[in-house]
């Protein structure tokens, strides 16, 4: 049984030239059959000559360099047009000589360069073609002539808009490839940052929290304990965010359940902050952007009260709707939105913060026909992150 497909695949990876010369073949031994002997363009009134072994050479110089139409359009259309002329001068009038149109909007699709000279060239060429059958006695009127003129002009312009479409759709293409590129680019960096960020904060607390904890080697060895528990964490976050940028391993997003919330949480308690974290109604089965939209939101509260408002309490609120996930992370007694604020006694300052993760935060909530608000509350106390993300937003 044939393979059709697999048939069409290897098609179409022949070479142009083996791809085309079908119809070359075909029109070449189209005057020969019965039917179509005495169909052929007639131009002029010259007097029909039946088919001789003279007829060989304008219907091989119409119909076989079709073959080689698209790979040398100028060439393909000069010996086409030769073709024609002998063909009409002759008398032959043979149906070969529809290849004439087809060699124009071929040359008009494939044509790079010098297309206004061979199109001068090949005008040039019909009025001589025009002249030539005038004093042959045609006797065909001049509207006539315009009027076949204009038909082939009318081919060679199809050929022109099939040209600037397939320039279109591949600009298009390109375009589309460029902005998926920066977005992909945009996206990792934006994980990026969330996990470096946050992790390495973490460490840089439970490290700076070791410093004080030599005289009781119990807590030390719970603080280093949590200094190395974070950086397993970091390094397999961050070998999931590389492997986007391996096409082998590259998959759906991961989305972190309930589970991943309340380890973000406790590793944050064990960096010093006090957390308390409350989560309402039931997240879904399967996570989707919404949910990992909400863990980010999470970590950036998390990582700016670490930096910010070390020490101080803070909150973690999520409320899972029907609708909408619904998050707010709130510290108490600073700015944690990424300026600087208090911190515990003894302890180094944090560096200050970029706005990354809030612009980040935005951009991705955003995507998905959210909101992310943060300031104070209305106490002006604690300082308030919050999200509302949709469960029906885009991916």
């Amino acid at each position: 049984m044939i393979d059709l497909r697999g048939a069409t695949a290897a098609w179409q990876r022949a070479d142009v030239m083996v791809r085309d010369l079908p119809l070359a073949v075909l029109l070449a031994a189209a005057p020969w059959i019965a039917p179509l002997q005495g169909q052929g363009t007639q131009l002029g009134d010259v007097p029909h000559r039946p088919l001789d072994a003279l007829a060989l050479l304008p219907v091989a110089l119409q119909a076989l360099p079709l073959a080689v139409r698209r790979r040398w359009p100028a060439a393909a259309l000069a010996l086409v047009a030769a073709g024609f002329a002998i063909d009409q001068l002759s008398g032959f009038q043979t149906a070969a000589g529809i290849a004439l149109p087809i060699v124009l909007v071929s040359a008009g699709a494939h044509l790079s360069h010098h297309r206004r000279a061979v199109a001068v060239v090949a005008s040039a060429g019909f009025v001589a073609l025009a002249v030539a059958l005038d004093l042959e006695g045609a006797g065909d009127a001049p509207s006539d002539y315009a009027v076949f003129y204009l038909a082939l002009v009318a081919a060679w312009g199809v050929g022109v808009w099939l040209r600037q479409s397939r320039a279109a759709e591949a600009e298009r293409r390109h375009h589309l490839a460029q902005t998926t590129r920066l977005t992909e680019r945009t996206r990792i960096a934006r994980d990026l940052h969330d996990v470096v960020t946050h992790h390495v904060t973490a460490m840089v607390v439970q490290a700076e929290a070791a410093r004080y904890l030599t005289a009781q080697p119990d807590r030390l060895d719970q603080a280093l304990a949590a200094v190395s528990d974070t950086g397993r964490r970091a390094i397999s976050d961050l070998r999931h965010v590389l492997d986007l940028l391996d096409p082998e391993t590259l998959g759906p997003e991961r989305s972190p359940a309930g589970r991943d919330l309340r380890e973000l949480v406790e590793q944050t308690r064990r960096s010093g902050q006090a957390v308390e974290h409350v989560e309402e109604g039931t997240p879904r089965e399967t996570p989707g952007s919404a949910e990992l939209a909400a863990y980010r939101v999470v970590q950036e509260g998390l990582t700016n009260a670490l930096k910010h408002a070390r020490g101080s309490r803070t909150t973690v609120h999520v409320r899972y709707g029907t609708d909408a996930v619904v998050v707010e992370v709130g510290t108490d007694g600073t700015d944690a939105s990424g300026g600087s604020g208090g911190h515990a006694p003894g302890a180094a300052a944090s560096p200050p913060g970029d706005g990354r993760g809030l612009a980040g935060l935005k951009e991705r909530v955003g995507v998905l026909g959210g909101e992310v608000s943060a300031g104070h509350d209305e106490d002006g106390g604690a300082f308030v992150l919050r999200a509302r993300i949709p469960l029906d937003g885009a991916t």
